[in-house]
């Protein structure tokens, strides 16, 4: 997976936008849907990318996959670091990534997830 890979995906997810909103970190893409954050890179190196990941099997994933790493800036009990060391086939990665997004959208309001199930 090459970062335009990985952003062209993120966007293709009903309701995905991406920004950079943070004014201290210039370098990080994050993509959110609804306003509530999937996943983020730094599109300077694109070395990793971070993911929420599903709390009760998120330590035995990263027993599995040392790619998975506990993430610098996130909850560690819900988010993960992927480290792309090319250990991890793109099809997980694209797993993955929308693991993070269903996370995500359960988690939007119910008015929030039929706004996105209504067609464009």
């Amino acid at each position: 997976m090459n970062i335009e890979d990985y952003r062209l995906y993120c966007l293709s997810k009903k309701g995905a936008d991406e920004s950079i909103p943070f004014p201290k970190l210039p370098d990080v893409l994050v993509f959110k849907v609804m306003g509530k954050m999937f996943t983020a890179t730094d599109i300077n190196t694109f070395a990793s990318f971070s993911i929420k990941c599903v709390p009760e099997t998120i330590e035995e994933l990263r027993a599995k996959h040392s790619a998975l790493q506990v993430p610098s800036y996130f909850s560690k009990r819900h988010w993960s670091n992927v480290v792309l060391d090319g250990s991890i086939s793109d099809n997980l990665l694209y797993e993955w990534l929308d693991i993070s997004y269903n996370l995500v959208v359960a988690k939007l309001t119910k008015k929030q997830q039929l706004e996105l199930k209504l067609p464009n």
